[in-house]
């Protein structure tokens, strides 16, 4: 299959197949023209790549993720402890999402939304600004 027929069939786009050849977790063999010739096994990569990117998995949790996939000899507990980490981020990234949707919730509440300047969202932002914020 070439770049175009499995980026079809695998549903990711040439250019990150390209990114994931240049990273090294796909290696497909090359025609005598040099042109990628990839094989079902690559295509099953692929598709794997493409679901973990998908749950969200880092570059490089996919890199442990298939080598323990192609790896017979390996444990669960390493896959689920891979797993567990990124759910632990996953997390953590709901909290703060959490909070900022609290946070912003009120200050909307907050804001009279009229013709007058005055605006408590505004008012928030500059006051978080840091060594350099503050009111113009």
């Amino acid at each position: 299959m070439n770049i175009g027929d499995v980026a079809e069939r695998s549903g990711l786009p040439a250019k990150t197949i390209r990114y994931y050849e240049d990273i090294g977790l796909v290696r497909p063999g090359r025609d005598t023209n040099g042109y990628r010739r990839f094989c079902e096994s690559d295509l099953h990569k692929l598709a794997f790549l493409g679901r973990a990117r998908s749950l969200g998995f880092s570059i490089e949790d996919c890199r442990s993720l298939m080598a323990l996939y192609e790896d017979r000899a390996r444990t669960s507990f390493e896959v689920r402890e891979i797993a567990r980490d990124h759910l632990a981020r996953i997390e953590r990234k709901l909290e703060e999402l959490q909070e900022m949707h609290k946070t912003l919730s009120h200050l909307v509440a907050e804001c009279a939304g009229d013709d007058r300047p005055d605006c408590p969202i505004l008012r928030d932002l500059a006051s978080h600004g840091g060594a350099c914020g503050g009111e113009p």
